[in-house]
């Protein structure tokens, strides 16, 4: 869902940095949209004033959002990083946590609305953050 979303953002002018973990979706993303893609998480939040991510569990958001490579390395302190993955309410206080620590902020807010939703720019999210 993260591809059209972050397509949205694009065509509505706002400048966008795309990472993907398979770097060929970042490479169709870049033929039909404007923007960039860079080569890791940290790089595309560094000077970003938001960070959104969408990406598939639980399991993905760590491997995005933490370690030297993620966007909390390379987030700015007064950040806010939106998650849009559906994950557990354990995970986005962890993530809460982290940020805290970097005074970076994070909104856990999954959306609705599946791939149609996404693609078509009807897409819910339900927002939460301390």
């Amino acid at each position: 869902m993260g591809y059209p979303m972050a397509g949205h953002l694009a065509a509505a002018g706002h400048r966008v940095r795309v990472y993907n973990r398979t770097r060929r979706r970042a490479a169709e993303w870049l033929e039909e949209h404007r923007g960039s893609c860079v080569a890791s998480p940290r790089e595309a939040a560094e000077g970003a004033g938001t960070v959104f991510l969408c990406v598939g569990n639980d399991d993905d958001v760590p491997s995005v959002v933490l370690g030297d490579d993620g966007v909390f390395a390379g987030a700015a302190e007064g950040a806010v990083v939106v998650d849009h993955t559906t994950a557990s309410a354990n995970l986005a206080h962890e993530l809460q946590a982290a940020g805290d620590e970097r005074n970076v902020g994070f909104v856990d807010a999954p959306v609705s609305g599946g791939q149609g939703g996404a693609e078509s720019g009807q897409g819910e999210s339900a927002d939460a953050a301390e």
